[in-house]
């Protein structure tokens, strides 16, 4: 089988021996990780999904601990001239993601969120009735009124 280029057999020879050129990037890539995402990347997803969880999971607390895990999230997503790799910017940035576009989705999730919201109200329809001391409940009214109920029967 014969390959027509153009160049003499010793044309042919002498190119095998010849160094290939390669840029610095070119050379470097052959060791960079190969890996879809690298950790840093990872633990980067883990905390914007981390975040983007507790901002929607407790976004209705009124206190306690869901409370702190939803303003945490939501003074990080707001951080916009936060400084720093785990920066809100910089993490979306680093995933490919446009912080500002994220970050208004988020708020007007929020927005939304707590326009559908309704408290729940508790009405009270039968008065509630209280323990005695001796363990026998007793209504709201007075011992005196029940008792000239009772004897005007």
């Amino acid at each position: 089988m014969t390959y027509d280029t153009g160049l003499t057999m010793e044309e042919r020879v002498t190119s095998l021996f010849q160094p290939d050129t390669l840029l610095p990037d070119q050379y470097f890539e052959t060791f960079r990780r190969k890996f879809h995402l690298e950790p840093e990347k990872k633990l980067m997803l883990a905390i914007l999904e981390d975040a983007v969880a507790c901002f929607q999971k407790y976004v209705f607390d009124r206190d306690g601990k869901g409370r702190t895990l939803f303003r945490d999230a939501d003074e990080w997503v707001e951080g916009k001239n936060a400084d720093g790799i785990f920066a809100f910017d910089s993490v979306c940035e680093m995933l490919g993601f446009d912080p500002a576009y994220l970050r208004q989705g988020m708020v007007a999730w929020k927005e939304k969120a707590r326009a559908q919201h309704t408290q729940a109200k508790v009405y009270q329809l039968v008065p509630r009735r209280k323990k005695s001391r001796r363990g026998v409940s007793v209504s709201g009214r007075s011992h005196h009124q029940r008792m000239r109920r009772a004897a005007s029967r």
